[in-house]
């Protein structure tokens, strides 16, 4: 029998030993995880001073599987995840989501923390970008998010000043920090003394206070991310808009008033809602403390316009309805008056010009008109007009046009061919100098036409008042109107015209009768102050009404029926040079003027008439300037169609 040495017992019982050790598996607190895990908790970590196993509890052997996941793991230690159950994030966020790589978590106040105020940006930007829910957008371009992002202010509202942290609740939860009950409550951590004056001075914040949810709070003036700065201009403009998604009547009668229609052409001076009712402390007018009580219009109305009359200026209605029947009484007659005068004017020479047209269409089928105008530069032409007359009528062509250029886009301020102006900067007060400038030389050439009648008049000249030389209408006119409707209707001969027609007397006293009418109203509307020192502030009402209905009766005569009458009826097409060139063709002259023609030829004075044609470089010259006016007035002519017919 062998016997083992006890040296062999020893180092076998030994490796028997190793072995059990070896083969037995390892625990997780033995080994140094970073051997095969290589991410690590950063140093600058906030979790920096725990262990892995802190963390990962499930972990109890090598291999291991961590069987503790989610925002249970988060729960050990932290104890929002109440909150975090009730918040809008429970189904569709983990901490992890929010406050990022849980090795690399640094303290919320840490500038580099997923949740810091700048970062929160880009955290809440992963879900809440794009789509119907570009809100992180918004904010960045907001007052708010300039204030942090561009101005570095730590103290701007981020996401969570607004929307809480870990109870993020939807807006329409009562419990919501954003929620129509505690919006304003919010708002007013940071804005405390407009939450203070808004709920003790403002009918809005008195209307929150007693729970009725069609009050306004915060963010349904302001919006909720896209908060803009309130005095920028786009947001100024804007503002009337707003208030008028609540105040519909209201914001009509604004809307048809001058402040209206300058802030829809991007005025940015005129004055809006909150200019008159204050933003925050907005009372109604009974309200002794309000800015529109009429003991306080004075210092209201001070703030845009200089020495403000308490019993003059303060009686302007900026609500006004004319065509209603509250409201100043002579107003509404007022307008009316110049209703009834813009209609029948618009149906007579309407009627009337549709019978010309179709007869003179007639005519020229018929060959009925003798005149050959291919023979104009090689007869002999006839002068009818003096050298006053005829730059006297190219001012009035050039103010004229200017005037309804920069004052047309203000009366049809809502159609998309007058808010070009509100694209192009410095449009606004630009058409403001060019309409004032237009006004000034329209009273100047009004002056001198003024003096040379009062010359005439002085110098005893016969037939300024009466007579065939006369502009003054007369018992014959009545006849050559009613003869040439009989022409019209293809009843008559054509009927034989004087010196002057009764249409062209009409457009002379359209003139006279226009210029102080709109003169004397726009300056009641460019010197307001000056004005109601003198008369009463509704007088501005009713200088608005009768400034904007002549306006529009002037220009749409002139456009259309004077246009037509001069130059668009087929034996003028395209265009009647003779208040350029201050004299006609001969043939023209004896079949248009025939009556003339022959008092001529009677007196022996034709012969004295007779002038040279105009040379054909001077004729261009004609040509292109009154093609020109006529084109710039056809198209002012369709803008006004697209003005009444969308209006």
């Amino acid at each position: 029998m062998v016997t083992t040495p006890k040296w062999m017992t020893g180092l076998a019982a030994t490796l028997l030993i190793l072995s059990a050790v070896w083969a037995r598996p390892a625990r997780a607190d033995d080994l140094d995880c970073s051997k095969c895990h290589k991410q690590q908790v950063a140093a600058s970590s906030v979790h920096s001073d725990l262990g892995c196993t802190d963390c990962h509890t499930g972990v109890t052997a090598v291999p291991h599987k961590d069987t503790t996941t989610g925002n249970a793991v988060c729960a050990q230690c932290h104890n929002e995840g109440d909150q975090l159950a009730k918040s809008v994030h429970a189904r569709h966020a983990s901490c992890i989501d929010c406050h990022g790589n849980p090795h690399e978590i640094r303290k919320v106040k840490d500038p580099l923390s997923a949740v810091a105020p700048v970062k929160q940006i880009q955290t809440c930007g992963k879900c809440h970008d794009g789509g119907n829910q570009n809100v992180v957008a918004g904010y960045i371009g907001s007052v708010h998010g300039r204030g942090l992002l561009i101005d570095g202010l730590d103290v701007a509202p981020t996401c969570s000043t607004c929307h809480g942290t870990h109870d993020i609740r939807p807006p329409a939860d009562p419990q919501s920090n954003v929620s129509w009950n505690n919006v304003p409550k919010t708002c007013g951590h940071c804005h405390q003394g407009i939450l203070s004056t808004w709920q003790n001075q403002s009918a809005h914040g008195a209307q929150w206070l007693k729970g009725n949810h069609h009050a306004p709070v915060c963010i349904t003036c302001h919006t909720s991310h896209d908060i803009a700065e309130p005095t920028a201009r786009g947001p100024r403009l804007h503002s009337v808009q707003v208030c008028g998604q609540c105040h519909g009547g209201r914001f009509k009668t604004y809307r048809d008033s001058f402040h209206g229609n300058a802030t829809q052409l991007g005025f940015q001076t005129a004055a809006v809602c909150s200019d008159c009712h204050t933003p925050h402390a907005n009372l109604p007018a009974s309200d002794p403390r309000s800015t529109v009580n009429p003991a306080n219009l004075q210092t209201t109305c001070s703030k845009c316009h200089k020495d403000v009359t308490k019993t003059g200026f303060v009686t302007f209605d900026p609500h006004a309805e004319p065509s209603g029947h509250h409201g100043r009484p002579i107003v509404h007659f007022i307008w009316l008056a110049m209703t009834i005068l813009l209609l029948s004017v618009a149906g007579a020479f309407g009627l009337h010009d549709l019978l010309w047209l179709q007869r003179s269409l007639v005519a020229v089928l018929r060959r009925e008109h003798h005149h050959e105008e291919h023979a104009t530069l090689h007869e002999k032409w006839v002068k009818r007009f003096p050298r006053v007359h005829r730059w006297t009528h190219i001012t009035i062509i050039i103010t004229f046009l200017v005037l309804a250029a920069t004052g047309l886009p203000l009366k049809f301020h809502y159609t998309a061919w007058a808010q070009v102006l509100t694209r192009i900067p410095g449009a606004i007060d630009f058409t403001r100098f060019l309409h004032r400038l237009a006004a000034v030389v329209t009273f100047g050439y009004a002056f001198v036409h003024v003096f040379y009648l009062i010359r005439r008049a002085a110098k005893r000249e016969g037939g300024l008042l009466w007579g065939w030389g006369s502009m003054v209408p007369q018992p014959r006119d009545v006849v050559d109107l009613l003869r040439n409707i009989r022409y019209f209707l293809y009843l008559g001969p054509r009927p034989r015209f004087d010196r002057f027609t009764y249409w062209e007397k009409f457009d002379y006293f359209a003139v006279f009768w226009g210029i102080p009418v709109i003169g004397l109203s726009g300056l009641m509307l460019w010197f307001p102050a000056v004005v109601t020192h003198f008369l009463p502030g509704w007088t501005l009402n009713a200088a608005f009404v009768v400034h904007s209905d002549e306006a529009l009766l002037a220009t749409g005569f002139i456009f259309v029926f004077h246009f037509f009458h001069t130059h668009l009826r087929p034996e003028s097409f395209p265009l009647d040079p003779v208040i350029f060139a201050g004299s006609m063709p001969l043939s023209k002259f004896k079949e248009e003027r025939p009556d003339e023609y022959d008092r001529l030829v009677e007196s022996g004075e034709l012969e004295k008439k007779l002038v040279d044609p105009p040379r054909p470089e001077r004729l261009r010259w004609i040509y292109l300037f009154g093609f020109t006016a006529l084109i710039i007035g056809v198209l002012l002519a369709v803008g006004i169609f697209i003005g009444i017919t969308h209006g």
